[in-house]
């Protein structure tokens, strides 16, 4: 019997171990994976009432006030496949413009010409957008389709320092509510003594070198990040 113990023991160690390579080269495996709604709502419980009737199909004078606020977003897209992209948008606040309160307009800045969300939007127009205002605990959550829009005039309404973006996103509104404060007091996002120590953190050249296996050292392509950063930013 203790032999029969020992040789289980082992075998499970074993394959532990196997999880840990796994794990370590990008395919970790787990044993307790939720697959249905019921597995999941019998932990989580239903949200309240509270909860489900905050949200709008339409963009009301709060979120309205909120959008005019805010400097910074985070947009999400999926191509036709269902794969994800995240990115990141920041203007002087106020930059996302209000046309109706079904309708929102997004200018394109210039950047790397990756262009990740409009590819996916020319795929799949889907889209959800956080907003976020420096200090601020709450955000706005807002979801619905995009298309992407070269009217002249609206592309001159968001003009800054007279250079007038190439495109915009048009994004139709399905779906707005505001988040709570949960997560930016668990972060302490706002709180610059509870920020992390920088030090030691790679800059973008080195991240960008290593990579792309690129023939250049990191200190020219900083040089290079820094140019762009100060001749292209509109």
């Amino acid at each position: 019997m203790n032999l029969h113990l020992t040789i289980i023991a082992r075998l499970k160690a074993l394959a532990y171990s196997f999880r840990i390579l796994y794990r370590d080269i990008g395919v970790a495996e787990f044993q307790d994976v939720i697959t249905t709604r019921d597995e999941f709502r019998k932990v989580m419980g239903e949200p309240s009432e509270l909860v489900t009737r905050k949200t709008l199909s339409h963009l009301d004078g709060h979120c309205g006030a909120f959008i005019n606020r805010c400097p910074f977003i985070i947009l999400s897209t999926a191509d036709a496949r269902g794969r994800m992209d995240v990115s990141p948008k920041g203007d002087p606040f106020g930059f996302v413009k209000i046309v109706d309160n079904k309708t929102l307009a997004i200018p394109e800045r210039l950047g790397n010409r990756r262009a990740d969300s409009f590819e996916n939007i020319l795929e799949n127009p889907r889209i959800g957008i956080i907003f976020l205002i420096p200090g601020k605990t709450e955000t706005l959550r807002v979801s619905g389709s995009a298309k992407i829009v070269r009217d002249t005039a609206l592309r001159e309404s968001m003009a800054i320092n007279n250079k007038v973006p190439d495109f915009a996103i048009v994004v139709s509104v399905e779906e707005a509510f505001f988040h709570c404060s949960k997560c930016m007091i668990r972060s302490k996002l706002w709180q610059s003594d509870h920020w992390p120590d920088l030090d030691g953190l790679p800059r973008l050249a080195e991240t960008m070198v290593d990579a792309g296996k690129l023939d250049l050292t990191p200190v020219q392509m900083h040089e290079i990040v820094l140019n762009d950063e100060r001749k292209r930013l509109y």
